[in-house]
């Protein structure tokens, strides 16, 4: 086996080759930079093994044609993403591919899979450099490793960003090295050989296999190796559409979740939860009578609840139910939708630039954003196995070096004697940052003495689980002469938990610190936030508050609330200044790309033809991690639409068409970056229209995806069109969570344009009718359905 490790960027004296950065038709003077030879290593091992690079200077971009001359945002210059790749770089050459004597090739990826596609992005980047087929590659999931410090964080849309050139570098070197034992073996200048599909052939017709060489192509020593990356004019995997290396497995249902893991001895566990968020148990009343029941193994307290084990998860289900616990208050009894906005508008900050009646004009507004759940598709889930001396814990985690560590540290064990494995995870949107079941899997083996396989309960998960926060956003924008003047936005937000920090012990530990939340918090929203739009003097500040509820990184973080408050002041400045929506915004805009995104969706959605009145479009751009995109929204209003009734449905006003354009840069795989898209505008819709948490008496009042009304197929938009832009640039952009600023304020302002209202409250049904009739706190699991049909908690 060969193992290469990449180290530093190109050398002195180095000859650069043509630029891999460069796109078509772009000078070479112009772009700044030449493709890049990197330094790597060949490590002494039986077969081969590659890793990547430490730094890469930036390629030139092409200038934007900015409206005016404002200065640009941190965020514009150096964002969350970029901080996450830096931090990333010192251990890039820690990680490895190997090149197996059957002829394939393996990764053990430091990120986490949770349906968003990175192991084939992945896959089509080793592919591409290696010139090995797809199937002939096997992308897994790496244990913790704490060696790799920040660069085992699956978050901010970074993975395929931070891995880009690292995996690639390896690559090259791994085919490299292939090459040179074959060229030894076949007896033929280097120069002279040609490599496809795992097979290198010589111009006699001899040919090699990338298995038979494997053993040849390694090294009894660590040698230090040099290798060029394709240019962009020779792929033939990056940039084109593939279906998902897992897409088999995912459909027949053989692909392995962490509840589908056979670990000797682990039998189902779940946890009676408290009535109210983080309430304590004080006591249980018929412990020996619960212990007693059919099946039952175990029953335990813990620090979040009472755990319960038994054979099947059926009678830990059963077991939850009988348990009479005695519950203490939680972090949040008493509180409320009401008492939450109230706490949050007496921390507003206040804005700065004063009326400038009669030399300006000026357009302000108010919005709430209530709780959203973070819940995923698939439960909270973990198994863990703890003895005296050691612990093996199996999950879905994005940040499973903290997990470790964590573990270790409530198990009173060193780090070392745990071992994470991070399985493959049914959803995330931010929800796997956190280790909650991981931690809680372990105490409950612990306090038992046997392995558990954990699962929450759904309602769990909308009760107790974590939640994007409630928050408010307060605009004020002045004008004058048709020109945006000054814009302030104070965002006012429940406290977001950044107690994963940037994926290791260090900063997770700062961002629970007392002042070190907010500081965190305030960074992150800093290095995020970006208006594409030229507003003259612009200032957004943050201010977070109430540390009593379970937040979260729920996708795209700060920016969809931001964004749709900023949009809809857009389209009032453009009302009171008699402008077109869309002309306006194109006055406005900073950039060539955003500018392009805007007009593609423009003309695509037909922007401006004639509407029933009650329908209505809306459009929004939405900048961040290096990529952009625009979304035109068309909404139906009419009394017919809203009025609709289904069964257990939350219907209302429907999207009927969104047309989107992303540009990310480089595109790794066009078919999955669609399927990014149509997530984010589905979470857009949801969001904006009938996604929403109700806070009483300190619980959430939905309990299940019954009455969480996500986006259904009766809200969703008929007529979707998603266009990928082509490259822009050498490099991907971020895309995980992209659409959904955009989405969610495209759908307001086409709601407010519908309407004749802005809408200053979201999800727009919040303050309505509920919709259904919320489900029992005690016993904390609902009873399940009787005939399977009626319903499905």
């Amino acid at each position: 086996m060969m193992d290469v490790h990449d180290r530093l960027p190109q050398e002195q004296g180095e000859a650069a080759a043509p630029s891999d950065q460069d796109t078509p038709g772009t000078p070479r003077a112009q772009a700044g930079i030449g493709r890049r030879r990197f330094l790597g290593y060949i490590l002494a091992a039986p077969t081969l093994a590659v890793a990547a690079q430490l730094g890469e200077a930036a390629a030139g971009t092409t200038p934007a044609h900015a409206a005016n001359a404002s200065l640009p945002e941190l965020s514009k210059l150096f964002d969350l993403n970029d901080m996450l790749t830096d931090a990333a770089l010192p251990t890039a050459g820690l990680i490895t591919i190997h090149v197996h004597a059957d002829g394939t090739a393996s990764f053990a990826l430091p990120r986490a899979e949770v349906g968003q596609g990175i192991t084939t992005s992945t896959a089509m980047l080793i592919a591409e450099e290696l010139d090995l087929p797809l199937d002939r590659i096997r992308v897994t999931l790496a244990d913790a490793r704490p060696e790799l410090l920040f660069n085992q964080l699956t978050g901010g849309s970074n993975t395929t960003i931070s891995t880009y050139t690292p995996i690639r570098v390896a690559a090259a070197i791994a085919r490299k090295r292939l090459l040179e034992a074959a060229a030894d073996l076949l007896g033929a200048e280097i120069s002279t050989l040609t490599s496809k599909a795992g097979v290198i052939t010589a111009p006699n017709g001899r040919s090699a296999t990338y298995g038979s060489l494997a053993e040849k192509a390694a090294s009894r020593k660590t040698v230090r190796v040099a290798a060029d990356l394709k240019p962009r004019s020779d792929f033939s995997v990056i940039g084109t559409a593939r279906n998902r290396v897992d897409a088999l497995e995912s459909v027949t249902g053989r692909k392995k979740f962490a509840m589908d893991l056979h670990v000797p001895g682990a039998s189902p566990a779940m946890v009676c939860r408290p009535p109210t968020i983080n309430g304590t148990v004080r006591s249980v009343r018929n412990l020996a009578a619960v212990r007693a029941m059919p099946g039952v193994t175990d029953v335990a307290t813990i620090s979040t609840g009472v755990a319960v084990r038994a054979r099947t998860f059926g009678q830990c289900i059963d077991a939850v139910r009988a348990l009479q616990v005695v519950w203490g208050p939680g972090t949040a009894e008493g509180a409320s939708d009401e008492t939450v906005l109230r706490e949050l508008k007496a921390a507003e900050i206040p804005l700065a630039v004063p009326r400038l009646d009669p030399l300006a004009k000026t357009v302000e507004g108010s919005f709430t954003f209530h709780f959203a759940s973070n819940s995923a598709l698939e439960p909270n889930c973990a198994v863990a196995d703890v003895r005296s001396d050691r612990a093996e814990i199996w999950a879905a985690l994005k940040s499973p070096i903290v997990a470790q560590e964590a573990i270790a540290a409530k198990l009173g064990l060193l780090p070392g004697a745990v071992t994470v494995h991070v399985t493959e995870g049914g959803g995330s949107f931010g929800r796997k940052l956190f280790s909650d079941a991981a931690l809680e899997a372990a105490e409950i083996s612990k306090a038992m003495g046997k392995p558990v396989k954990l699962m929450w309960h759904r309602t769990d998960e909308f009760r107790q689980g974590r939640t994007h926060p409630m928050a408010t956003s307060r605009v004020r924008a002045t004008y004058a002469l048709g020109k945006v003047l000054t814009y302030e936005q104070r965002h006012t937000s429940v406290s977001t938990d950044f107690g994963h920090g940037l994926g290791e012990i260090i900063t997770a530990s700062a961002a629970k610190l007392p002042v070190g939340d907010l500081t965190f918090s305030e960074t992150i929203f800093t290095l995020t936030q970006q208006s594409p739009y030229d507003l003259g003097v612009t200032t957004q500040l943050l201010n977070e508050v109430d540390k009593g509820f379970n937040t979260g990184s729920m996708r795209n973080i700060y920016s969809p609330n931001v964004r749709c408050a900023q949009e809809l002041i857009i389209d009032r400045l453009a009302d009171e200044t008699g402008k077109d929506r869309l002309r306006f915004r194109r006055q406005l805009i900073k950039d060539d790309r955003a500018r392009a995104v805007l007009d593609k969706v423009a003309e695509l959605g037909d922007w401006g033809r004639k509407l029933p009145a009650g329908v209505a479009q809306g459009i929004a751009v939405h900048p961040e991690y290096h990529g952009v995109v625009a979304v035109l929204a068309e909404i139906d209003c009419r009394p017919e639409t809203t009025g609709r009734h289904l069964p257990d449905a939350c219907t209302g006003p429907r999207v009927t068409k969104a047309v989107c354009a992303v540009d990310v840069g480089l595109a790794i795989n066009p078919k999955g970056l669609e399927a990014q898209m149509m997530g984010g505008i589905m979470d857009g819709i949801a969001i904006t229209l009938t996604s929403g948490l109700h806070l009483k008496d300190g619980r959430f009042l939905e309990g299940s995806w019954d009455n969480y009304f996500y986006t259904r197929q009766w809200n969703a938009p008929p007529e979707l069109t998603i266009v990928v832009m082509p490259p822009t640039s050498g490099k991907p952009g971020g895309a995980g969570e992209l659409a959904v600023g955009a989405a969610s304020a495209a759908v307001a302002c086409a709601y407010g344009a519908a309407t004749g209202t802005m809408p200053t409250t979201f999800p727009v049904n919040h303050s309505g009718p509920l919709g259904f009739e919320p489900l029992p706190t005690v016993p904390p699991i609902p009873q399940s359905p009787t005939d399977g049909l009626d319903r499905a908690y």
